[in-house]
């Protein structure tokens, strides 16, 4: 982990992150997590990396 920061992004708090329901992030997270599969990449039910996180909502370049 870079800086302290954390590896992944759980539902709760992308909901808070995103000012969404909690179910409302799962769904998200599902989505994400999709596209990370089709990708190649394991996941984790309810968890999404934070670097593809940030990625995909706030327009940060990663290298993955």
């Amino acid at each position: 982990m870079e800086n302290g920061k954390k590896m992944y992004v759980t539902a709760d708090e992308a909901a808070e992150m995103l000012g969404v329901s909690t179910g409302y992030a799962y769904k998200i997270i599902r989505g994400l997590n999709e596209e990370l599969k089709a990708k190649g990449y394991r996941t984790i039910c309810g968890k999404v990396p934070t670097k593809y996180f940030e990625e995909k909502f706030y327009g940060l370049t990663v290298a993955m």
